[in-house]
């Protein structure tokens, strides 16, 4: 029950009586000689029909003098009936009991209201004093029985805050003792710590969109929480303070932490507080981080200058320095790009100190699918954190000081092992014909790189999908053309031209070219597989091919800008894949055509004339028939009549390639096809409780009990999409069970949402319904 229910209970009730004695009374007398009520009764004439109020003539509003309440009374007054069960009330402002009762000398205007004492009864305590906002609050015979202070501070500040007490619940207020701070809080808004932060965001804008009393509730909280006076001291001092963050300045500075996107104008004041000394904490200036950006780009740049070993010790050094600026607000507001962009560098670093250049084919396949994978994503991830074109300078002259020689280094080692051993990739002509699964659906994907299929592993069992990741070769070279159709389970229909500069093989019974897709899909549309559009599920009893994620294609447009939308891409794959399993595919293959190499500023150069080839690739070429070359040839995954040259190490016969494919490399030919099964993990483990669901304004703190360890909190509007979260952030869950989350925009308060439950793998646990902002019950 809300405190507006119980006061419309308490005023109501006066009218009880014991039918076989008395009379019904007539009307309710609301005395109120101070006024305490009165900036709330238009609310409560908004619930309660029958209260109407001394005044001057406002019809309207229920408003008018005594001769004209008393002919609502009577029932003469056109459209103020009231309801045969109800009884009227009238509020009497400025009015106490003793006025009524002095029938012969109050005034001539309140007089025609004076015998309703007789006929009517007054709402007023059981010492028949008048009810003032604070008895009732505190009463426990006919009020609330609250504990509220009586200071003069309390008792003002309550006054103010009054028409929001309305709307708190009763429960909520039983056992808290309701100060000045109290009711501030509650007139401002019930979230200092966020009303702070708007105000030294906002600045007169702020105030501007409050009325007196919010602003004057909001300062006495400023200066009895926080220690400053907003009015006196002004922004600066309260940023100053912020930076400090000393006693309460700590909460208002974390909170600034948790949300810093929603206050933008907030680092331009923080940049006019006097820089600190030397050994203060750094890390709420924002000009002190850039500083140590610059710093750290310098010295990135200066490492590519040194031996690759001295280079990688000079980044793992580094990395050490920088790791604590991820932790501070600027990363996450995207402004410490190569702090974030270093864990990965240093990771890159590591990696490459081991050469992959020793063993067989099957050895370095094995070391890579093991570990060395590491050494790409790493790369991807360190371009992905960065913009500024001076910052991909810094990285580019790092990766092409440790990652370059690495890449060359061991794709040399294999190039070398091929030609005395043979390609691990068998040739078309040893492959056996596919026996297709019933309830299989193939997807395909172009340039699905081993490090981005182990990503997409990752993503998938997040899910709750079961997942193998079965590697494979691609077919030589490691062009769409020749690869694609390799994956296919048409594969048998297929041959290759005798001459064929594009490496482009033909439909064997007829000889029609794949080229442009559409034969292709009619072999496999012959042999009863459905070829499925973007959208389209099919019948999951049959077998389909679909495609999604064209890898490949934005890798030749973007270059090195792939890095960054390499995320998306494969976030686009997985809602694929659980689309196609929730309309009941039961069997879902993953599979690719080849990988690739990307490095900014791009790969080596090598030569190659003209004169010996028919057409160039990056790094491939198919040689003129009867060219005396030098080059190393290799063989046609579907003519092993036919060769072709491969450009040497990761090197190109095209300048400024920074995306590549074609070649002999583990980058290039070792890649990962996924099996995908439904797994049938339920998303509640039984091991942990949701106990405590608690909001204030758009935050929610929740209570776990249980297994809740490695668990983490997340707030979205579709429980198992986690592209629907509306938290800034998940947060993981602390030794007391607890853990808490901001909502990134203002408009969805009082809006439905789930709150998520997730485990490490990122997997739902447990999962319960809410509306943001309200309280649980």
């Amino acid at each position: 029950m809300k405190v507006i229910d119980s006061i419309k209970t308490s005023v109501r009730g006066a009218a009880k009586h014991n039918s076989d004695v008395q009379e019904k009374p007539s009307c309710i007398l609301w005395p109120d000689g101070d006024r305490h009520w009165e900036s709330v009764i238009p609310r409560l004439q908004s619930e309660m029909p029958e209260l109407f109020q001394l005044g001057d003539y406002l019809p309207g509003k229920r408003i008018g003098p005594a001769i004209w309440l008393r002919c609502v009374i009577s029932g003469a007054i056109e459209g103020t009936t009231i309801q045969a069960d109800g009884t009227p009330i009238l509020y009497l402002p400025g009015v106490t009991r003793q006025d009524l009762r002095a029938v012969e000398s109050c005034s001539e205007q309140l007089k025609p209201l004076a015998e309703l004492q007789f006929r009517g009864v007054i709402w007023s305590q059981v010492n028949a004093k008048d009810w003032t906002t604070l008895a009732f609050l505190k009463s426990s015979q006919g009020g609330l029985g609250l504990d509220v202070a009586q200071d003069s501070d309390a008792k003002q500040s309550m006054q103010l805050a009054l028409y929001r007490l309305l709307d708190e619940d009763l429960s909520m207020l039983r056992g808290k003792h309701l100060d000045k701070d109290y009711f501030n809080t509650l007139l401002s808004g019930g979230d200092p710590v966020r009303d702070v932060l708007q105000w030294l965001d906002q600045g007169d804008g702020f105030r501007k969109a409050r009325d007196e009393n919010q602003w004057r509730g909001f300062a006495e909280i400023c200066k009895s929480q926080l220690g400053f006076d907003p009015e006196k001291d002004g922004p600066l001092k309260a940023a100053t303070l912020l930076t400090k963050r000393e006693n309460n300045w700590d909460t208002v500075w974390g909170r600034f932490c948790e949300a810093p996107a929603r206050y933008t104008a907030l680092p331009s004041l923080l940049r006019k507080v006097p820089l600190p000394g030397l050994f203060e904490d750094k890390s709420p200036w924002p000009q002190c981080n850039e500083t140590e950006e610059k710093n750290l780009r310098d010295s990135l740049i200066a490492s590519s200058n040194l031996p690759e070993h001295q280079s990688r010790q000079r980044i793992a050094e580094l990395e050490e320095k920088h790791a604590e600026r991820r932790e501070w607000v600027w990363a996450e507001l995207g402004e410490s790009p190569l702090a974030v962009s270093l864990k990965s560098l240093a990771t890159l670093a590591e990696v490459t100190s081991q050469s992959l250049a020793a063993g067989t084919p099957v050895d370095l396949a094995s070391a890579y699918e093991t570990s060395a994978w590491n050494a790409d994503a790493s790369a991807i991830e360190a371009l992905a954190a960065v913009q500024k074109s001076e910052d991909i300078q810094a990285l580019q002259a790092v990766l092409q000081t440790i990652y370059v020689p690495w890449l060359d280094e061991s794709a040399r080692h294999l190039q070398k092992q091929v030609v005395s051993h043979g390609y691990p990739g068998a040739h078309a002509g040893k492959q056996k014909a596919m026996e297709p699964l019933v309830g299989l659906c193939i997807v395909f994907v172009d340039g699905l790189r081993f490090d981005l299929a182990k990503s997409l592993d990752s993503l998938l069992r997040q899910k709750g999908l079961s997942v193998e990741i079965e590697t494979a070769w691609a077919a030589l070279p490691s062009v769409t053309a020749t690869a694609k159709p390799a994956v296919t389970p048409v594969r048998s229909k297929i041959r290759g031209q005798e001459v064929n500069a594009d490496f482009e093989p033909s439909v064997a019974a007829t000889g029609q070219s794949l080229k442009g897709g559409y034969h292709l899909k009619k072999l496999l549309t012959d042999e009863g597989w459905q070829v499925l559009e973007r959208t389209e599920t099919g019948n999951p009893k049959g077998n389909a091919w679909t495609e999604i994620g064209d890898i490949d294609h934005e890798g030749h447009v973007r270059g090195s800008q792939l890095a960054k939308h390499v995320n998306s891409i494969l976030a686009d794959i997985r809602d694929r894949i659980l689309q196609l399993t929730n309309a009941g595919w039961k069997n879902v293959r993953v599979v690719t055509d080849h990988g690739w190499l990307l490095v900014p500023g791009g790969l080596p150069k090598t030569e190659l004339s003209s004169a010996l080839s028919d057409n160039t690739w990056g790094r491939c070429a198919a040689i003129k028939p009867g060219a005396a070359s030098n080059e190393e040839l290799y063989h046609w995954y579907w003519n092993v009549d036919l060769s072709f040259a491969l450009a040497p190490g990761v090197s190109c016969y095209r300048a400024n390639q920074e995306y590549t494919h074609g070649g002999l490399s583990l980058q290039e030919c070792f890649v990962g096809f996924l099996n995908i099964t439904q797994s049938g993990k339920a998303t509640g483990s039984g091991t942990v409780t949701i106990e405590q669901v608690s909001w204030k304004g758009l935050r929610c703190k929740v209570v776990l009990t249980g297994q809740f360890h490695g668990l983490r909190l997340d707030i979205r509007r579709h429980a198992g999409n986690s592209s629907t979260t509306v938290a800034m952030h998940d947060r993981p869950f602390k030794e007391d069970g607890s853990a808490s989350v901001a909502i990134e925009k203002d408009e969805l308060l009082d809006h439905e949402a789930t709150i998520v439950i997730l485990d490490a793998e990122g997997g739902l646990v447990a999962q319960q319904q809410t509306v943001i902002g309200k309280e649980d019950k």
